[in-house]
């Protein structure tokens, strides 16, 4: 049973995915200004300007009015065949032609010039300091089809395993009547679509396309001409695409523009879109505040005993698998090596989840414990092979090495968890984290929903740490959280305590007879 949950605040939109109850995939996204970057998605398109050539990594910064300059590499320039494979899961139909001029334009400043305009999409969100990562290579992705205006490759993707549907649609996308320097990729959801409605979509792409080339050629600074759908539209997608059986979401206007988008797909799969009503928030009452944190602690423990402890450094993620509080009834070395077996194995699983929920990208090299049969590394193996299947995120994983280790790559295009709710802790010099100002905000939002609605205290106070408070007042929280109470017929006071920590926060009862009375429970 797959269930799709939304939970829309007034600065965070957060979306987690169920798989039998459990929390198996979790985005969160907030509500940041534009002119902090916050806009910029994978799959944007831009009018940029280059605004400076680096020739010793064969790379350039481009504007693109959000903040940070952009970087795009000479291999994100020419056409990169490998990277589209990649990116699609797909083979192509037909193989281009090795350019000639591709094969002598290895040098960024005959390609690029300072003050330039270009039209470049994005591949990677910004990541603290570091502007978005960006492509010339531009893709514009469907429902059924993605369209490459740049490309003459044709394909379909390899999880279309059944050879009829697959030779049906490469004569399909080969009848198409389109620019022969265009290119289409079937997506694995075109298998279920009517021949009807995939010609009336490769239509819309190329609409689409022919709207970004005009917006481009009018635009005379760095402009956002084409925007990726948001996470609302991608969860309804995910939902359809996955066959869920629920949708809840528990912001009205959510709920029906949710209701607007599925009349489309109605037909595809009954879903069942939900408004959630109760008073006890909906992450909290599904277990999912409990998964977040878990998520963030580095240490888990597993069913049998054992844990797995996740590191980050600058260069990787090592993740260690230990035996902990796990024993073996028997004493004889092959029961020994089951219960090794045992622990990997939930091992296995647990971390393809956590490396989602996390988000972690790039390298990752994970520490299983030793065993003797070589059979039962296969097996550790190919279980987390298996657990790592759908993930959204490409992955590459290798075998077990002499020692135990699995070294794997996962592709990196957003923030992960730990880096959008948190910053580095002024107490200790940026060697640890606390949670943001925002995060905080936030929380303290939640709290004030949870006591006033289920303890029914309707005249509270909030202590803060100055600094929080001085947040609060700057960014027009604390007026929102007063207009918040006012619609829920409660009173709040906010005022500093210097002597909390700058993550902590207290709610007292201000109704009569309860003045003098400790902190609120939330």
């Amino acid at each position: 049973m797959l269930e799709i949950l939304l939970n829309v605040e007034s600065k965070e939109l957060r979306y987690a995915l169920l798989k039998h109850g459990n929390l198996y995939d979790l985005v969160i996204e907030r509500k940041k200004s534009r002119d902090a970057g916050g806009n910029i998605s994978v799959g944007n398109i831009y009018r940029g300007y280059v605004n400076t050539i680096l020739p010793n990594i064969q790379s350039a910064f481009i504007d693109i009015g959000e903040g940070e300059n952009g970087f795009i590499h000479i291999s994100d320039i020419l056409e990169n065949t490998s990277k589209f494979a990649e990116m699609y899961d797909m083979d192509f139909e037909v193989e281009a032609k090795k350019a000639k001029a591709q094969q002598k334009a290895n040098d960024i400043g005959s390609l690029l010039k300072p003050g330039q305009p270009v039209l470049v999409q994005v591949v990677k969100e910004p990541m603290g300091t570091k502007g978005a990562r960006l492509t010339s290579n531009v893709s514009i992705a469907g429902r059924y089809l993605v369209l490459l205006p740049n490309t003459s490759h044709r394909g379909v993707s390899r999880k279309i395993e059944n050879a009829s549907d697959r030779e049906r649609l490469k004569k399909l996308i080969r009848a198409f009547d389109m620019p022969h320097n265009m290119g289409l990729i079937c997506r694995t959801s075109s298998t279920s679509a009517h021949s009807d409605t995939l010609i009336e979509e490769a239509q819309e792409l190329f609409q689409t396309w022919q709207t970004i080339v005009e917006g481009f050629q009018k635009a005379t600074k760095p402009t956002l001409l084409f925007e990726e759908s948001d996470l609302v539209r991608r969860a309804l997608m995910v939902a359809v695409d996955r066959k869920c059986e629920r949708l809840l979401v528990d912001d009205y206007a959510t709920y029906q523009s949710c209701k607007q988008l599925y009349a489309k797909y109605a037909t595809e799969h009954p879903l069942n879109i939900e408004l959630y009503r109760d008073k006890m928030p909906m992450f909290e009452r599904f277990n999912i505040e409990k998964e977040i944190e878990k998520a963030l602690r580095k240490k888990i423990w597993l069913p049998s005993g054992g844990y797995i402890f996740f590191e980050r450094t600058e260069a990787m993620c090592t993740v260690d698998v230990n035996s902990g509080r796990s024993t073996s009834k028997q004493g004889s070395a092959s029961d020994v090596e089951q219960t090794l077996l045992k622990i990997n194995l939930e091992a296995a699983d647990e971390i393809a989840r956590q490396l989602r929920l996390r988000n972690i990208g790039g390298l990752v090299v994970c520490d299983f414990i030793d065993m003797r049969s070589h059979k039962n590394q296969r097996r550790v193996v190919d279980r987390l092979k298996e657990s790592m299947k759908d993930d959204g995120a490409k992955c590459t994983i290798l075998g077990m090495s002499e020692f135990g280790l699995v070294e794997m790559t996962r592709q990196r295009s957003r923030e992960s968890l730990s880096q959008t709710l948190f910053c580095a802790c002024p107490y200790c010099a940026g060697g640890g984290v606390i949670k943001s100002h925002e995060s905080v905000a936030i929380e303290i939002e939640r709290a004030l929903r949870k006591v006033i609605l289920c303890q029914q205290q309707f005249a509270l106070r909030l202590e803060c740490h100055p600094e929080l408070k001085s947040y609060l007042d700057k960014g027009e929280d604390s007026a929102h959280l007063m207009a918040m109470c006012d619609e829920l017929h409660a009173k709040l006071q906010i005022r500093p305590n210097d002597t909390l920590h700058l993550n902590e926060f207290l709610l007292y009862s201000t109704m009569p007879g309860e003045e003098r009375g400790g902190p609120l429970e939330f």
